[in-house]
C-alpha cells in the first residue's frame, strides 16, 4: 500500500514553454520577488517589480499603466514625510532625503521596465490582497502608506467585479503594445492577518473569484493562472513550511514552488543551462579557509574556466559579474604565491 503525506495539485498545461532568450517581467506581491529572484539569481532576463512591492492588483493596474502611458514622475507627484520623499505609486526602497535622488530612482527604474514591459513574453501577476487604502485627499489608491497617520486614509476591500473590470481593461491596453505577451496570474499564498484569519480568507476568495473571472473574460492563450496558493494550501499544510513568524514561506516551500514553476514554464535545454550557473553560483559564494593556497588557486583556475565555457556554449548570457569576480581572485591570489 502507497503511503501518501499530501494531496497534489494538478498543473495546467501552458503551452510552449520558453528560456533564457526571452524576456519574463513580474509584479505584485513579496511572492513575486521570491520567484523573480530565483530567475534574475539564474541569470534569466528578468524584470522584478519595477515599483517595488505591491499587494493589491488595483496598485499594481496603476503602475502598470504608468508603464503604457509613458509618465515622467516630477516633483508635484511625490510627498514629504518624515524627512524623506515618497511616491504613492511605490514601494518605499525608492524613498529619499534627497528629492533628485528620488525622482531619479524612480524615472531610471521606470525607463527600463517601459522598454521591458513592450519586449516581454511572460508578465506574472501576484495579487496579494483585496484590502486597499485609498488616501482622503485626492481618492487615490496607494501602492504603500509610507507612514502617514491611518486617518489619512479609508480602507475597504474590493469587490471581484471591480477588480476585473479594472484588469480587463488593463491588459487590452498592454496587448495593444505588446502584442504577444503571455500574462500569468498568482494569489499569493502569504497571508495578510492584519484583520485577523477570517478577513485574509474573505480576501483571497475575492482574489482567487476574480482571477478566474479575467481568464474566462479572454479565453485565450495569452491569459493563465498559476496555482501557487492551491500548492501551499494542499501540498504544503504544515507550519514546518513557514518561518518562524508562521506567516512567511520557508525557504524549503519557496524552493518546491520554484521547481513546479519551472518545470511548468522553462524548457529543458534552458534548465540544463540553469544548473551550470548555480554551479557558477556555488563557486561564486564558496570561502576558503585559506584563499592563499595552491588548492584555492586550482578551484579558482577551474572556476573561470567553467564560466569560459558556458560563456562560449550560450554566448546570450551575461557572466560579466561573475568573470569579473574570479579574474580579480587569480589575480590577487597569484601575486601572494
Amino acid at each position: 500500500m502507497d503511503c501518501k503525506f499530501h494531496t497534489k495539485v494538478d498543473i495546467p498545461l501552458f503551452g510552449e514553454k520558453y528560456g533564457y532568450q526571452n524576456r519574463w517581467m513580474f509584479t505584485g506581491s513579496c511572492f513575486t520577488e521570491h520567484i523573480g529572484s530565483k530567475m534574475e539569481g539564474l541569470k534569466f532576463p528578468a524584470d522584478i517589480n519595477p515599483f517595488g512591492i505591491i499587494y493589491n492588483p488595483v496598485s499594481v493596474a496603476n503602475g502598470l499603466r504608468l508603464l503604457i502611458k509613458n509618465k515622467i514622475f516630477t516633483p508635484d507627484d511625490l510627498i514629504f514625510q518624515n524627512g524623506l520623499w515618497h511616491s504613492f505609486y511605490h514601494h518605499s526602497r525608492f524613498s529619499s532625503p534627497d528629492l533628485k535622488l528620488t525622482l531619479k530612482k524612480i524615472n531610471n527604474r521606470m525607463a527600463f521596465s517601459r522598454e521591458f514591459l513592450k519586449k516581454a513574453d511572460f508578465l506574472f501577476i501576484t495579487f496579494g490582497t483585496a484590502m486597499v487604502y485609498e488616501y482622503r485627499l485626492t481618492g487615490m489608491t496607494v501602492s504603500n502608506c509610507h507612514k502617514i497617520p491611518g486617518k489619512e486614509f479609508r480602507r475597504f476591500r474590493l469587490t471581484p467585479t471591480e477588480i476585473v473590470d479594472d484588469y480587463q481593461n488593463l491588459l487590452t491596453e498592454i496587448w495593444q503594445i505588446n502584442p504577444n505577451l503571455r500574462t500569468v496570474f498568482t494569489v499569493s499564498p502569504i497571508r495578510h492577518r492584519q484583520d485577523g484569519a477570517v478577513e485574509n480568507q474573505r480576501s483571497k476568495a475575492t482574489l482567487l473569484l476574480a482571477v478566474d473571472q479575467i481568464i474566462k473574460k479572454f479565453e485565450n492563450e495569452k491569459c493563465h493562472y498559476f496555482p501557487s496558493y492551491e500548492i501551499v494550501m494542499d501540498e504544503l499544510r504544515d507550519y514546518r513550511f513557514y518561518e518562524e513568524d508562521m506567516i512567511h514561506l520557508s525557504k524549503s516551500a519557496i524552493n518546491h514552488i520554484w521547481e513546479i514553476f519551472r518545470d511548468s514554464f522553462i524548457n529543458d535545454e534552458s534548465i540544463t543551462i540553469s544548473q551550470q550557473i548555480e554551479k557558477i553560483s556555488y563557486a561564486l559564494n564558496h570561502r576558503p579557509f585559506n584563499k592563499y593556497t595552491n588548492e584555492h588557486l586550482a578551484f579558482l583556475n577551474q572556476s573561470m574556466q567553467h564560466i569560459k565555457e558556458v560563456q562560449e556554449k550560450f554566448p546570450y548570457l551575461n557572466l560579466e559579474i561573475e568573470a569579473n569576480y574570479f579574474s580579480e581572485q587569480l589575480g590577487e591570489v597569484k601575486n601572494r604565491l
